[in-house]
């Protein structure tokens, strides 16, 4: 187990390690880890010989009034808990080793699957997310790299910038972990208060209730999105960024759920952001 703050020294180990024809798993991380970015760790474990977490808080991926500065921050804590869910290698660089002097190369995907959902109000974030995955890439060099569900937009966004740059990575993307009460785990989750922690669950509740809704027939995209509108709307806290169903793996609006499609919500409750999702067809 080994914990490295710069570039050159990840990529002597990561080379020892693909000379001796190990398969690189990578599991690309902010810290604050909770038992989401722990699954995707034991999977990568369970996949791969090798398994490498990046620790690093992106500054590119925050907008100017968002948490970039308050973000928490405990490498001790992420180091112990990436070890003991089988992480080889934990990378910690310095925000100084990743963006160089007067860096300004950025990599970002364009249209319409990047300006909807959370791109509409954070305009700046994919192209952040983007850069940054694609810095990591480069110095990791993995052969799978895993991605929670919970950021469905995301996953969609790398995968096609992986196809467009024919990148010979497997972006792998594993199911949602959740609080026993439903809630969808987040390192954000800290923000709430008791009472807004008490009533975020409706996120989870009101994409039950769309889920049951579909498997008994209605296929109408706007009268889902009306139960859920309804249903999250119950709790007076919420405050609903979206609520989208989309067409899961283009994230182009349908009128009629005929394949497997994205249903996902951005709630704010106080200053707390959240997202949610569930696919369905």
């Amino acid at each position: 187990m080994r914990l490295t703050k710069t570039i050159d020294e990840l990529r002597v180990i990561v080379k020892g390690r693909k000379d001796n024809n190990n398969k690189i798993g990578f599991v690309p991380t902010m810290g604050a880890l909770h038992q989401g970015h722990l699954s995707l760790i034991k999977r990568a474990k369970n996949e791969n010989e090798i398994v490498v977490v990046s620790i690093f808080v992106n500054p590119t991926q925050f907008g100017p009034k968002e948490d970039y500065k308050t973000y928490p921050r405990d490498i001790e804590r992420d180091y112990n808990l990436a070890v003991e869910s089988g992480a080889d290698i934990v990378f910690n660089p310095e925000l100084s080793e990743i963006y160089v002097d007067e860096a300004s190369t950025f990599v970002q995907v364009e249209g319409d699957i990047t300006n909807k959902l959370c791109g509409k109000s954070r305009p700046t974030h994919f192209k952040g997310v983007t850069t940054i995955v694609n810095i990591l890439f480069n110095i990791v060099s993995p052969d799978c790299a895993y991605f929670g569900q919970k950021d469905a937009q995301q996953a969609v966004i790398i995968n096609k910038m992986v196809r467009d740059l024919h990148m010979n990575i497997n972006i792998i993307v594993c199911p949602i972990v959740r609080e026993e009460d439903g809630l969808a785990m987040s390192s954000r989750n800290i923000y709430l208060s008791d009472e807004e922690r008490k009533q975020a669950i409706i996120l989870n509740k009101a994409l039950k209730i769309v889920t049951e809704k579909f498997n008994d027939g209605e296929k109408k995209v706007e009268k889902l999105k009306s139960l859920i509108i309804d249903t999250i709307r119950t709790q007076d806290l919420a405050s609903i960024d979206y609520v989208e169903i989309l067409d899961y793996n283009n994230l182009k609006e349908i009128e009629y759920i005929k394949e497997k499609s994205l249903v996902a919500v951005a709630v704010v409750f106080g200053k707390t952001r959240l997202i949610d999702n569930v696919i369905i067809g």
